[in-house]
């Protein structure tokens, strides 16, 4: 690939706070992004209330139409802040809207339907990757990023592999190319459930098993219906928790030695995302704290996916050439594929 290794690392989606280190600022340093970010959401709840749009689509396409304010560095620290730290919270404040029972209600069908999803998705992005003339190594990353949670699986499994199997240039393309195809599964993807007709729980299950990052896989569910919204938060987060079973695979078989691959846990957010829906199930939230906190989730996701199209590299993806991005839409093809096969025919 004729990549420069010294391009930056493309500014996305990053649960786990690895991508990029978190901006070192004062609490002054925060306001212009966060004042960027609360301009952008609130002008998207003005559209949505409105005119019957989803918040989040909204969000999306404020983001985008934003984008050039990217290139300020004073931006960055509230940006960043906001496509992170906001997500995680607006993650874990989601669990209010759930309970267990609806979490047991999917069954070991769909929790089954997931590990052939990852697994399948993966197994694609490999042999994609090594037909295009790629190794296994970035048919790996490539496909990892596409089966579990996108731009922040594919900085662990970078790490894991280690520079000698990935380089920072295929890391880069693989982020460029993980938050193009996302952006673009949260607004097309909602359009094909309407069109094959799904119900909540098929939808949220194929929006949930199908789009690579967690803010654009809830929003893409939250747009379809609530109910979709809320099953989709369940499957996505069950494929994050994944990425730590997946990284002791992949370290078994192509990893770098032990002492310098990075351990990867169940996120803290997704933690609270299952205490809070547990805490939910007893019934035990006052209805009024229950509906502030489903406000105030639904204005932290939208928030976070409008800093993170606010942040999204899109004039690299002109700059790179088309064949690795083959194996990135490929892994997204299967994956949707089988998302939608397995809503249609086995899920409900």
């Amino acid at each position: 690939m004729a990549l420069s290794t010294k391009r930056p690392l493309p500014m996305a989606a990053d649960l786990y706070g690895d991508i990029e280190p978190s901006p070192q600022a004062t609490w002054r340093g925060y306001w212009p992004g966060l004042t960027i970010v609360a301009a952008g959401t609130l002008a998207a709840g003005f559209l949505s209330d409105h005119y019957g749009v989803p918040l989040t689509l909204m969000a999306l396409l404020i983001g985008l139409a934003l984008n050039f304010l990217s290139a300020d560095v004073r931006l960055t620290p509230g940006l960043a802040f906001a496509s992170r730290s906001l997500l995680r919270w607006g993650i874990v404040l989601v669990g209010v809207r759930i309970t267990l029972g609806q979490i047991v209600a999917l069954g070991p069908v769909a929790l089954l339907c997931v590990l052939a999803i990852v697994a399948l998705t993966m197994g694609a992005g490999i042999l994609v990757a090594r037909r295009l003339g790629f190794d296994a190594a970035f048919g790996t990353l490539a496909g990892g990023a596409v089966a579990i949670c996108g731009a922040s699986a594919a900085m662990a499994l970078a790490t894991t592999l280690g520079e000698k199997r990935t380089s920072q240039a295929q890391l880069t393309l693989v982020l460029v190319g993980i938050s193009a195809m996302s952006a673009t599964a949260m607004m097309v993807y909602p359009l094909a459930a309407h069109a094959l007709h799904m119900s909540d729980l098929k939808a949220g299950f194929m929006l949930g098993a199908a789009i690579h990052d967690v803010a654009q896989a809830l929003g893409a569910g939250y747009s379809y219906s609530e109910g979709a919204g809320q099953i989709a938060a369940i499957v996505k987060l069950t494929r994050v928790a994944l990425l730590a079973p997946v990284l002791a695979i992949v370290a078994m078989f192509l990893g770098k030695d032990a002492s310098g691959a990075k351990k990867v846990g169940l996120p803290w957010f997704v933690v609270g995302f299952f205490v809070l829906a547990g805490i939910n199930s007893t019934g035990i939230i006052p209805p009024f704290v229950a509906t502030a906190a489903e406000k105030t989730a639904a204005g932290l996701l939208a928030a976070a996916v409008t800093a993170t199209a606010i942040r999204s590299p899109l004039s690299q993806l002109l700059e790179a050439g088309p064949r690795p991005l083959f194996v990135i839409l490929a892994a997204t093809l299967v994956a949707f594929v089988l998302a939608v096969a397995a809503a249609y025919f086995l899920i409900g």
